[in-house]
């Protein structure tokens, strides 16, 4: 049986201060503890097509969410901790952390044998990222 507590998220503390949260949350996982996370990995509002014909991802938001894949992959979460430090396809796929902070608490909870999984993928309306990050 699962157990849950919903977290507020406190967007005025660095992306860093959440990664530790989520480091100090991940011993709950052994205690059957499901930590999930929602938000987006990209989320741009300002550039998202509403209500406007199906329309392909932005070229910014399918880099950046390939190589947060690639760093989520291989373990790499520091990167995407100082997200800020990662350039223009960074800063377009972020423009406020309020939808990416969720990502850092799941991935800080990831033990060194925890397989990844993307189960679900795409970009919706350009510039959302429905990517959904699967630990263990």
């Amino acid at each position: 049986m699962y157990r849950w507590c919903k977290l507020s998220i406190d967007e005025t503390q660095p992306a860093s201060f959440h990664y530790a949260i989520g480091q100090r949350l991940a011993p709950l996982r052994d205690e059957g503890v499901l930590i999930a996370g929602s938000g987006n990995l990209v989320h741009n509002l300002h550039t998202y097509a509403w209500g406007r014909h199906a329309m392909e991802p932005f070229d910014w938001a399918v880099r950046f969410e390939e190589k947060a894949r690639e760093m989520i992959l291989a373990g790499e979460h520091q990167p995407l901790v100082a997200y800020e430090k990662l350039g223009r396809d960074a800063l377009l796929s972020i423009p406020t952390p309020d939808h990416y902070l969720p990502l850092l608490y799941v991935l800080a909870t990831r033990q060194p044998d925890d397989p990844i999984s993307f189960p679900i993928e795409g970009v919706d309306g350009g510039s959302i990222s429905m990517l959904t990050v699967r630990v263990g």
